[in-house]
């Protein structure tokens, strides 16, 4: 039986990924854990500002969960993998992507911060936010909200992050309930959605 059966229909738990720079190892060493079956949405935001991305052509080859790269408008959807375009700041609304042009184009780019403050004003069900390796500090403004709104922070341990700039900037915040590597990241998702199997929050978030 998948673990996706008995919770609320539209407010399932996302699991935000945040990263940058040696991201990608963390990405696949986390998803070659994770089941298929976890019933909850797993959201990589990529710290990026011009690059085009190719994780939706990479990552299936490490998790047999769907993924697709975002497009404004798409369903949040249990049991896949979802990755945020180049260039656009990505939103969360009435159980949607929204996205919008990037609003800090210049210098290190915030949509990390910017995904994690909308979850946590707008997702309904639990909230994941994970912070793994990349240069910068992208997401730790983001993380004790995460907290007031009932969601879990974790950062990547820092000795199996290639960078470990991002990780480090979340820890500093006082507001990580774990420090783990990628394969512990993965079982510890597994274990919370066993132990509180889509439990629906009353309200609609934060602030």
């Amino acid at each position: 039986m998948s673990m996706s059966s008995n919770r609320c229909s539209t407010d399932f738990p996302v699991v935000c990924v945040g990263g940058s720079a040696g991201g990608l190892d963390a990405y696949t060493r986390l998803l070659r854990r994770l089941p298929a079956d976890t019933g909850v949405a797993i959201v990589i935001v990529n710290h990026l500002r011009i690059v085009a991305t190719q994780l939706h052509e990479i990552l299936p080859r490490y998790t047999e969960m769907p993924v697709e790269l975002i497009t404004d408008g798409l369903t949040l959807r249990p049991n896949h993998v979802f990755i945020i375009p180049a260039q656009r700041d990505l939103h969360v609304l009435g159980g949607a992507f929204r996205l919008k042009p990037i609003s800090k184009p210049r210098g290190w780019p915030d949509v990390i911060t910017v995904f994690l403050h909308s979850l946590a004003r707008h997702w309904r069900g639990k909230i994941i936010a994970v912070i793994v390796s990349g240069y910068d500090g992208d997401g730790a403004a983001a993380l004790c909200g995460i907290k007031e709104a009932g969601g879990i922070t974790i950062a990547q341990k820092l000795e199996t992050a290639k960078h470990p700039d991002m990780p480090e900037s979340a820890i500093a915040t006082g507001c990580i309930d774990f420090v783990l590597s990628p394969e512990d990241i993965a079982r510890e998702i597994v274990r919370i959605e066993h132990d509180d199997p889509g439990i629906c929050k009353t309200g609609s978030g934060t602030k």
